[in-house]
């Protein structure tokens, strides 16, 4: 059974999709252990008190710089005996030296179809008002491994969602997560759990 701790920052859907799918038995071989979050009284953290789930809080303010911040979340993450850890809109980016300790331990749900719309800045709204902007007719959600780049890791799931014409940037991100983010993120986190995945030269394999 492996230790899965998740990362949040807000309200805690792609939590919420995540104990959902435990409670359903699609992730079978994986126990949501903890739940870390970078601000205090976020909603996330009720969702999972509410499932007798343990939370814990390191706030980034507290913190002088982004590598004293990664170095608390790192230890935080080996106190826990983490074997995945999950961001689940997770809005602090964090230094290298977090990945390289748990290589291919980490993933992220990304609302765009990677490498569209993805980087250092895409976040929230700001991705779906650039894909209206550019008036793409396909969007996603992509789950992938963390590494140093940013959005850069080997990607593990995607999934496709229509562009209506007359979305607005909140009715797309509404979208995105009912009909992607909350149901690939589960999936991704059930194939680690089941030792199915597979990094080679930095790309996914699922295996049967």
């Amino acid at each position: 059974m492996k230790n899965i701790v998740v990362l949040v920052s807000g309200g805690g859907t792609n939590l919420q999709a995540l104990i959902d799918a435990q409670k359903s038995g699609l992730i079978q071989n994986g126990r949501i252990t903890c739940v870390i979050s970078s601000k205090e009284g976020v909603y996330a953290l009720e969702r999972a008190k509410n499932n007798g789930i343990k939370t814990r809080t390191i706030v980034r303010k507290e913190y002088a710089d982004v590598v004293a911040y990664s170095q608390a979340i790192l230890d935080a993450l080996l106190e826990e005996q983490a074997d995945l850890v999950v961001y689940a809109g997770f809005m602090t980016i964090l230094d290298e030296l977090v990945v390289r300790a748990l290589p291919n331990k980490m993933m992220n749900v990304h609302p765009a179809l990677i490498p569209s719309f993805c980087g250092k800045g895409y976040y929230g709204l700001r991705v779906h008002e650039e894909a209206l902007k550019k008036g793409v007719k396909l969007t996603g959600a992509t789950v992938h491994f963390v590494t140093e780049v940013c959005d850069g890791g080997p990607i593990i799931l995607q999934k496709a969602v229509a562009v209506q014409e007359d979305d607005t940037p909140e009715i797309l991100q509404r979208r995105v997560m009912e009909q992607a983010e909350w149901q690939i993120l589960p999936q991704a986190v059930a194939l680690f759990c089941d030792d199915k995945l597979e990094v080679r030269n930095d790309r996914v394999y699922i295996k049967n």
